[in-house]
């Protein structure tokens, strides 16, 4: 069974479309090569309360465990 990090790489585009993560108290703040690419509906079912889109930018509000998923995506990259 995939962790919640494995599908939010992959609601995210995999992890060749993710240039950047960083976690910032409850968001995932990325930036991604193509946000076509993004899926709301998968971020969603991984567990996001929500998804801030702003050209590249995306922010993925998960709660208090951002910053532990953002350096298990780190270790993926």
């Amino acid at each position: 069974m995939a962790t919640k990090a494995e599908k939010i790489v992959a609601g995210l585009g995999g992890i060749d479309n993710i240039e950047e993560i960083e976690g910032c108290i409850t968001r995932l703040r990325t930036e991604v090569v193509d946000a076509s690419l993004v899926n709301e509906a998968a971020l969603k079912a991984a567990g996001a309360h929500g998804v801030v889109k702003m050209g590249n930018a995306i922010q993925v509000v998960i709660g208090t465990d951002a910053d532990p998923i953002a350096a298990d995506i780190e270790d993926m990259m």
